[in-house]
């Protein structure tokens, strides 16, 4: 079996030891993934949408997508906040809506409102 990791060069990843994606046997695991970069959004539609956004690019780099996407965890702070991230999620999986887990915990950090997992078939 082929194992390929695919590294965002996120800062997380070094200190803690993961890689942002690992494509083996067919699949794609993205690591739970939070919002990215230097300006990072306040509110958790912002959150949320950088967080797909770094997904989408790892999904790219493994050649898969987010219609291939089989199943998602979601893990926030505040359940209440989730319904406004809604839209954004169905627009983004549109027709091929995944499995889906939401978890309320504690994140990484007291500022993140959102982090999102995946796991996505490789397409043949």
């Amino acid at each position: 079996m082929k194992i390929r990791r695919i590294s965002s060069g996120g800062v997380f990843e070094a200190k803690v030891g993961y890689c942002r994606a690992v494509a083996a046997n067919g699949f794609v695991f993205v690591a739970g993934t939070c919002a990215q970069g230097d300006d990072v959004p306040k509110d958790i539609v912002g959150q949320c949408r950088s967080s797909l956004d770094a997904i989408g690019k790892a999904l790219a780099e493994a050649g898969s997508s987010f219609a291939d996407v089989v199943r998602v965890n979601y893990y926030l702070p505040d359940m209440q906040e989730f319904e406004l991230c809604w839209p954004l999620l169905v627009e983004t999986f549109g027709p091929n809506p995944p499995a889906a887990t939401v978890i309320e915990c504690n994140l990484i950090t007291p500022e993140d409102r959102i982090e999102i997992e995946v796991t996505a078939v490789l397409p043949e």
